[in-house]
């Protein structure tokens, strides 16, 4: 595990000029001058003057900026990877994120499509295109088996939503945690039944109803879901709520083609927007929404920023602290 990144002093972060995305309300702006008690800047590519620390609030950090200079780095995100994936990350800078209530949001996206599907309506939304009158079957969602990639904040999330619907939830942890008890089994997070590793998933994977990813992006995840754990499932519907590039979209359609991925719901993509003529828009049993699961509004910034910011000045390091080194 990489070694933590040194919190701001108090004398660094009273020094430290205010740099803000010009795509930021201006009532954000205002909220974030008055949490840090400075003015605020525009974010450029253009250093402002001075050897002074720089403290920024934005979605992206330009090449200029990614100096020793920077103290602290504000994502207005949650996906850190566009950041991270610009060039190297500079080491000693804090990297914070905003999650607010992301998770909230995604998990009723996933129960949504989860109803949905256990209550035929995409097949009564056809039927009546057509005026046509038919009783089709329904399926309980309690009782039945989600298994959710990424336990953190927004797998827990998600976990917890459906757990509150009787559906039995199993988390899938890259490394699972370990309590300090004598017990070998893993740390369970609230919202999850059990919890296994990467590693073990392929017998889950063939008992899921429904396979659920909330992974961000990482070179640990690009092209997670390929050939061999689509080859795995028997019959799941797949729902992506994490970011596009962790799928093997080749893999995922031939296993909707041989009928071992029953469905799919793609709210991210590798490539995004998908143009008019992109193959993803025929993929059969699928439905691809626009990276809309989780949107952050400006109260998820504001929170969020003045968390860290309460937890930064008082020396403690924040939750949402992103290992740079791991990618979240």
């Amino acid at each position: 595990m990489s070694a933590p990144t040194p919190l701001p002093t108090a004398d660094a972060l009273a020094r430290a000029r205010l740099l803000v995305a010009p795509s930021l309300d201006s009532d954000l702006v205002r909220e974030v001058e008055r949490i840090t008690g400075r003015g605020a800047e525009p974010l450029t590519d253009v250093p402002p003057p001075s050897d002074a620390p720089l403290l920024c609030v934005g979605d992206a950090l330009p090449d200029a900026l990614r100096t020793d200079r920077l103290l602290w780095f504000h994502s207005v995100n949650a996906g850190t990877d566009p950041l991270l994936a610009r060039g190297p990350w500079p080491g000693p800078a804090l990297l914070t994120r905003t999650v607010g209530r992301m998770g909230e949001r995604m998990a009723q996206y996933v129960l949504g499509w989860m109803l949905a599907e256990a209550q035929s309506v995409p097949e009564f939304t056809e039927q009546h295109t057509r005026a046509h009158w038919e009783r089709l079957p329904s399926e309980l969602v309690a009782g039945q088996t989600a298994l959710v990639y990424g336990t953190g904040r927004i797998g827990a999330a998600v976990g917890r939503l459906l757990s509150a619907c009787g559906v039995r939830t199993v988390g899938v942890a890259r490394t699972p945690r370990y309590g300090s008890g004598p017990g070998p089994d893993p740390v369970v997070p609230p919202g999850f039944d059990r919890v296994i590793a990467a590693a073990e998933d392929t017998g889950a994977l063939g008992e899921a109803r429904w396979v659920i990813s909330t992974l961000p992006l990482t070179a640990a995840t690009a092209g997670f879901f390929g050939a061999a754990r689509f080859a795995a499932v028997r019959g799941a519907t797949f729902v992506n709520v994490g970011r596009g590039a962790t799928v093997d979209m080749g893999a995922l359609e031939t296993a909707l083609r041989e009928g071992r991925v029953r469905r799919a719901v793609l709210d991210v993509l590798p490539v995004e927007p998908a143009a008019p003529e992109d193959p993803v828009w025929r993929l059969p049993r699928t439905v691809i929404t626009s990276h809309s699961a989780g949107i952050t509004t400006d109260e998820d910034i504001a929170v969020d920023f003045a968390a860290c910011w309460a937890d930064v000045t008082a020396g403690r390091r924040p939750g949402l602290t992103v290992d740079t080194a791991r990618g979240y």
